[in-house]
């Protein structure tokens, strides 16, 4: 039986691997609703491939620009705005719901899709990071599957695959180190935004791309981590691994670590994801075992404190998670326009965190409360240097 999908940030680099293995396999999948941002000629040429029966954009001039490029013939209805990725995310008749969506904004549509009792191929780690205990408890309540996309937890879920929960001592989640892993401390100031997105083994989009070279992606993911596994902060261990061979390690009580690996590249994890529990003949090639020595070692938080910032956001809880995510975003958005530079990202979140004045209850609320607020003082004070 094939399955529908919905595919919210179609345009961006998640979104087209899903995409490409669509495409590889027409008899297992089909698209029933693609959502997109601002690349509306990309969005055009997937219409027209994919024939979705919805689509959404951003807003009215986008949807706009989208009926014109498209041929007239095509019957295909176009939303804009929240109400439109809402629609996606619940409405369209789809079996599944992947969020490929970027930052915040993917948490009301996975949500929705949640309450709609729509299975998640979830690959916005800011949905958990935000909301990661409502988010899961949603699950729990619907019966819905909520399967990570991201390379590191998809790694770690077929890791902990056939083994028992209470057996489990502790989760290593690898990280690359980015590019700037062995530049000294005093070069990361002057690092220009061109230097900061050419990372060394991943091929992604700009937000993450700059979050992996702070750190913060690590950070992101030891959050995510331990809302989807249930485990404190405390049993999640970083290891830097240069190669991105392997993607996760899971150490268990008995001393038994066992580890996924394969070579970096996003369709691997986007595919089991789709069509978990099976696996699909994707035919990637498999790592160069006698040409690739496989090495690890401690992240450097003094010279990357976003790793530990977001740490500390999470062992403290309750709305700063959502004010590390946000004030982040704002200021990788100003580092790169050029306003902002490498090393200050680090330091206007810390800023922001400690700025904040936690909320006593993080229901849904408190949360969006909390992320609008970040924006504001995080934007505020980097327009005023």
């Amino acid at each position: 039986m094939t399955k529908r999908l919905a595919i919210l940030g179609s345009t961006g680099s998640i979104g087209t691997s899903t995409l490409d293995v669509v495409a590889r396999f027409p008899r297992q999948f089909s698209v029933a609703a693609l959502t997109a941002g601002g690349n509306i000629q990309r969005l055009a040429q997937q219409v027209i491939t994919f024939r979705p029966e919805m689509v959404a954009v951003r807003d009215a001039q986008g949807a706009g620009e989208l009926r014109r490029l498209l041929p007239p013939e095509l019957a295909v209805e176009i939303h804009h705005g929240d109400d439109g990725f809402r629609i996606a995310a619940s409405q369209v008749p789809a079996d599944m719901v992947v969020v490929a969506m970027v930052g915040a904004a993917g948490l009301m549509p996975t949500l929705a899709a949640i309450d709609a009792k729509r299975d998640v191929a979830l690959a916005n780690k800011e949905t958990l990071v935000m909301a990661g205990e409502l988010v899961m408890t949603r699950v729990a309540v619907t019966g819905v599957r909520l399967l990570p996309v991201d390379s590191e937890h998809s790694a770690i879920f077929q890791c902990l695959a056939g083994n028992r929960g209470q057996d489990l001592e502790r989760i290593l989640l690898t990280a690359s180190g980015g590019p700037f892993r062995q530049w000294p401390a005093e070069r990361l100031a002057a690092v220009q935004p061109a230097q900061a997105l050419a990372h060394p083994n991943w091929k992604m989009g700009p937000k993450i791309t700059i979050d992996s070279a702070t750190l913060m992606n690590k950070g992101l993911e030891v959050i995510e981590a331990v809302h989807l596994f249930a485990v404190p902060p405390e049993r999640i261990e970083v290891l830097v691994h240069p190669q991105s061979i392997v993607h996760s390690m899971v150490a268990f009580v008995d001393g038994s670590v066992i580890a996924q690996m394969g070579v970096p590249d996003m369709r691997t994890a986007i595919a089991y994801a789709l069509s978990y529990p099976e696996r699909l003949p994707l035919a990637q090639p498999l790592p160069d075992w006698a040409g690739t020595p496989l090495t690890f070692e401690a992240p450097d938080v003094k010279r990357f404190p976003c790793l530990q910032l977001a740490c500390e956001a999470c062992r403290a809880g309750g709305t700063f998670p959502s004010v590390l995510n946000a004030a982040n975003e704002v200021a990788v958005e100003a580092f790169l326009a050029g306003r902002l530079g490498f090393t200050d990202i680090s330091r206007r979140v810390s800023e922001a965190i400690e700025a904040h004045q936690a909320s006593p209850k993080a229901d849904l609320a408190a949360i969006l409360e909390a992320d609008r607020w970040a924006r504001q003082w995080t934007a505020e004070r980097i327009g005023g240097h």
